[in-house]
């Protein structure tokens, strides 16, 4: 399996409103590991592995997020892989 992992950052409102909660249940969904985190400057910074489709699919859900969030800009890079076991919450 060819394991891809990328690094987003996603600005909106998306602090206080289950975006991580909701990040982590669709990254499972897909198989997806990594972690969320929310930053000081209000952003939320997610990091993910996964194969090129799951990753495809992950971004594109994380221009929208959960219903709550308004998300603005998301801005994902490629990141060296790091095997992970799971998807969890910082």
């Amino acid at each position: 399996m060819n394991q891809r992992a990328i690094n987003c950052f996603i600005t909106g409102r998306v602090q206080g409103v289950g975006f991580r909660m909701a990040t982590s249940k669709k990254s499972e969904s897909l198989g997806i590991t990594g972690w969320v985190r929310n930053l000081d400057d209000g952003r939320v910074e997610v990091y993910a592995c996964g194969n090129k489709a799951m990753l495809g699919e992950f971004r594109k859900w994380l221009g929208h997020g959960p219903g709550m969030a308004k998300v603005i800009n998301v801005e994902c890079a490629a990141a060296d892989y790091s095997e992970t076991k799971d998807f969890s919450i910082r």
